[in-house]
């Protein structure tokens, strides 16, 4: 890397930890990024399951010149009629489950999941808010609010007083589902949980949950954030366990590598946010023409291509490829969505080194330090499957 631009990038780009990564890029393309001196890298994380139709995707990029060549921003989001908005939130809503069919565009998975939650207080006129243990759901200070304890303490514990009236309960303890009362509002859940180590549901809990929920008039919703658009080899996970929420909250992939987020639900419930008071919940960039263009175009290559249909199949192809290894403990997985568990913290901060060194980009988890994760482009192809896989086995070789 230039010497000088790390400089500027340690001086005058806020930092979030203090380690970064310092790889310069200078491209990117399908499942590859490179730096300036070519040197190419298996993306295996995908921007954290946004870049599900690859980089570079010749579809998006020209929505997205053809889009920024007739207009950008306009107005704040809802006043004007936009084709790229309309025609993404209608295809939305006909590949979402009945009667998830009213989408409301945001920036963000957080804004997502804020806007979420105001609307679930705005229209059962309760102020009790779950979520789950070991769940993940942004760092605003809503958001932040429903990480649920006590692994979310370290945090969350620097930003109090967070919003009042929140508790967590366990992912897939059904006894704990008595917890959700008349009092509750809404109860937040991922079908899949992701920062936790990829932990998919029990069989039968997430529909113990919404039977729950129905029978005390508490709204479920789902954070579909990392786990939507093909990432759990359904283009909704709701889909993969047939339960539908009363709202479905949208980011990462929704935007075809740009930043654009959503949360969903019936015209009955979504209505309540026009009135009393009007203008109930209210997005400047939300929306974004040339974000919901992209958007567009990546859903419907997911779409026409039948991405999604093979994803199930290419992530059962990493599984066997890697559950063989001694230094593999487990592999948990939901589609292309993979924890690697090596079952020590310290072993998985020596392979990130490795991968590194090797030319592989992937992450650990939040709230599981002891598992690396495998969540390429949908659109990776066997061979590349099989190389990448090649070069993860050496790295664990070296543990």
């Amino acid at each position: 890397m230039n010497d000088i631009l790390r400089k500027q990038f340690l001086r005058h780009v806020a930092q979030t930890s203090p380690a970064p990564q310092l790889i310069e890029v200078a491209r990117a393309e399908g499942v590859f990024f490179y730096t300036p001196e070519g040197k190419p890298y298996y993306d295996l994380i995908s921007g954290v399951s946004v870049n599900n139709v690859g980089h570079g995707n010749p579809a998006v990029v020209e929505a997205v010149q053809r889009q920024a060549a007739d207009y950008m921003h306009v107005m704040v989001y809802g006043e004007m009629v936009e084709r790229p908005q309309v025609e993404f939130a209608r295809l939305l809503a006909e590949s979402l489950p009945e009667p998830l069919d009213t989408v409301y565009f945001l920036n963000s998975g957080a804004e997502a999941v804020e806007g979420a939650l105001k609307l679930a207080k705005r229209y059962t006129a309760r102020t009790e808010m779950i979520s789950m243990r070991r769940a993940y759901h942004g760092s605003t200070h809503g958001a932040m609010s429903m990480m649920g304890a006590p692994e979310g303490e370290e945090w969350k514990n620097a930003f109090r007083p967070l919003l009042p009236d929140t508790k967590a309960i366990s992912f897939n303890c059904f006894e704990d589902l008595e917890q959700i009362t008349t009092r509750t509002a809404c109860v937040l859940c991922e079908p899949i949980q992701g920062e936790a180590g990829v932990r998919p549901p029990k069989d039968g809990y997430l529909q113990a949950l919404r039977r729950r929920c129905d029978e005390v008039g508490a709204l479920l919703i789902f954070d579909e954030i990392q786990v939507g658009m093909g990432r759990s080899g359904e283009m909704f996970a709701m889909q993969k366990y047939g339960v539908t929420p009363d709202i479905v909250c949208l980011a990462k992939a929704l935007g075809g590598g740009m930043p654009l987020g959503a949360f969903v639900s019936s015209q009955k419930i979504m209505s309540t946010l026009t009135h009393d008071p009007v203008l109930g919940h209210i997005t400047t960039f939300g929306g974004h023409p040339v974000c919901c263009a992209a958007g567009l175009a990546a859903m419907k290559y997911l779409q026409q291509n039948k991405i999604v249909e093979d994803v199930e199949r290419k992530g059962a192809m990493y599984e066997s490829l890697l559950q063989d290894h001694p230094a593999v403990k487990e592999i948990r997985r939901a589609g292309l969505l993979l924890a690697v568990e090596l079952g020590e913290s310290e072993k998985l901060y020596k392979i990130m080194d490795h991968f590194i060194e090797e030319g592989i980009l992937s992450d650990w988890f939040l709230f599981c330090d002891t598992a690396f994760r495998i969540s390429p482009p949908l659109i990776i192809s066997d061979d590349e499957i099989r190389d990448s896989v090649s070069m993860i086995r050496r790295c664990l070789d070296r543990l």
